[in-house]
């Protein structure tokens, strides 16, 4: 049976990402990927259009990647420190969040979002930590952070 050759305008699971060129069954780009907006007929119009987006995609993100990469090591040169109350073994009565460190990333004049700030779990102990913040795909910043109990 002949297979029909889409442009899918979103990720569709198990058969591609946005903007790439897949052949399927007519019976699924009838009833499923066509009527749902998720694809559109491959012509040669459409697929010439779809290569420059491609392209001016490419570009964008290499410019938005060389900008964050200054950002990564700006940050990378930070180091935070915040005060908590401790007990006597270096164990935190609260804990440094993801917002917490977002915050004194805000004073430091990098408005970070706290979501991608990445910590296995929050901060309860006193000393150095290194917190991994993920600007964008494979690019992270790790940034030193020192905990200190508060009144030392």
């Amino acid at each position: 049976m002949a297979q029909i050759q889409l442009i899918l305008n979103e990720d569709v699971a198990n058969l591609g990402d946005a903007g790439d060129i897949v052949k399927v069954k007519p019976g699924f780009a009838r009833n499923f990927l066509l009527p749902q907006g998720k694809a559109i007929l491959a012509t040669r119009e459409k697929v010439a259009e779809v290569e420059h987006h491609k392209r001016v995609i490419a570009e964008r993100v290499a410019r938005e990647m060389k900008d964050l990469d200054a950002t990564r090591k700006e940050l990378e040169k930070l180091e935070l420190e915040v005060q908590m109350q401790a007990g006597a073994e270096g164990k935190l009565f609260g804990s440094v969040t993801h917002a917490a460190i977002a915050e004194l990333l805000a004073a430091k004049g990098f408005e970070i979002d706290r979501r991608k700030i990445t910590l296995a779990e929050p901060i309860k102990q006193v000393g150095e930590h290194t917190v991994p913040v993920k600007l964008r795909g494979e690019l992270v910043a790790r940034i030193k952070l020192t905990v200190v109990a508060a009144g030392e």
